[in-house]
Order: structure tokens, then C-alpha cells, then sequence
């Protein structure tokens, strides 16, 4: 995996206010922490943040700290629950050769076999890697699995140089049975039938007030 570049520039200022001016002038506040050393409370360039975050578990080069640059993983991503911009950013200091454990997406390929449906459990996995080698997905071929094939950690094919950091027994994915036009029908006139039986008025109960 490639290192991204981004320039930070410390922070002095605290709460609220702070970090509001910080993120109308298009940087967002992050800290950047880890191997024994005091928090940095700095600023990133938002845009620049943004795109870099797009690739899952990227590796920022973060330069402009003084004392070198320092090599950092993302742990903890705040964003605006509504607009969805950056609002605060963790950073974990990683060292060349360091082995950190990442959640990788899983990327499935390939069509089952005709009559099944796939359901699939886990979207990422846990994975332990070289922190300047993580995986960006881990890759899953369904191609012509028939109904009731399932696929568990263990079987998965992990990339080059990364180990299973999760339960080998847990279930990622399997394939069951399509619903039949008669089961999806059936299902269909149940949900309409409900909403029917709710709205129905009550009948008046026997020996009412003289």
C-alpha cells in the first residue's frame, strides 16, 4: 500500500468554537497518537483527508510536526451524521515492520448457480498485517456455488503476508434456496393483509354502561 501525504499543522485551541472555525476554514482536528508517546492535537486539510480516506485502512505520511514525519493509520473517523463532512479524526502512530490487526472489506465475485440467493454475513474481516503492507480487500469467488455452500473464515484465501484476526469458525457468506413466485405472493398478500387487520374497529364489548 502506498503512503499519502498530508500536512498537518498543530493545534492550540480547544472545544467547540475551536474546532468549528478550524473546520469552516477547511481543515478538520484529529489527534495523533501511539508507541508511548503524548498525544499531538493537530489540524488536517480537509479535502486532502477526505479523498485519502476513500481507500480503506489508508496510511498517511503525516509531515509538518517538527520533529519528522510519522507513519499513521486511522482508528477513529467522526463525520456529520446529516452532511456527512469530517468533524474529528484519530490517528495511530505505526512503525515500519510493525504488525497491526485492520478490519479489509470483502469483496465477492462471480455468479452462484441458478436457484440460489446469497446471504451474505460479513462485509469486512479482521485481518493481522504489516502496517505498511495492509491489504486493501480480501476476495471471495462465489462463482457456480450451489444452495447450502457456505463459506467460513478459515476459507477464506487471505492476501500475501496477512493472518486471520477473527474467528475461523465465523460464517462470511452462504447460498440458500431462492423464494419461489408462490412464497414471494404469499408474503406479499401477509404484509397487506396486516396493516388490514390493525385498521379494523373494534367490536363494542356486551353489557355497555346503562
Amino acid at each position: 500500500m502506498s503512503e499519502v501525504r498530508i500536512a498537518a499543522e498543530p493545534r492550540t485551541e480547544f472545544g467547540k468554537g475551536p474546532a468549528r472555525r478550524a473546520r469552516r476554514a477547511g481543515k478538520v482536528p484529529a489527534v495523533l497518537y501511539g508507541h508511548g508517546t503524548d498525544p499531538k492535537h493537530i489540524t488536517l486539510p480537509g479535502h486532502e483527508l477526505m479523498l485519502a480516506l476513500k481507500t480503506p485502512n489508508v496510511l498517511l505520511r503525516v509531515e509538518g510536526l517538527g520533529d519528522g514525519a510519522e507513519l499513521a493509520l486511522p482508528k477513529d473517523v467522526q463525520r456529520d451524521p446529516l452532511k456527512g463532512f469530517l468533524e474529528h479524526v484519530d490517528l495511530l502512530v505505526v512503525k515500519r515492520g510493525e504488525k497491526v490487526t485492520v478490519e479489509v472489506p470483502i469483496q465477492v465475485t462471480g455468479d452462484i448457480a441458478p436457484g440460489g440467493m446469497l446471504d451474505q454475513q460479513l462485509v469486512q474481516i479482521a485481518l493481522e498485517a504489516e502496517a505498511t503492507h495492509l491489504p486493501g480487500a480480501v476476495e471471495v469467488d462465489v462463482a457456480g456455488l450451489e444452495v447450502g455452500t457456505q463459506i467460513l473464515a478459515k476459507d477464506l484465501k487471505l492476501p500475501e503476508g496477512s493472518t486471520l484476526g477473527a474467528d475461523e469458525e465465523a460464517l462470511v457468506l452462504h447460498v440458500v434456496a431462492a423464494p419461489t413466485a408462490e412464497q414471494i405472493e404469499a408474503a406479499t398478500a401477509g404484509e397487506a393483509e396486516a396493516p388490514a387487520a390493525e385498521a379494523a374497529p373494534a367490536e363494542p364489548a356486551e353489557g355497555g354502561e346503562e
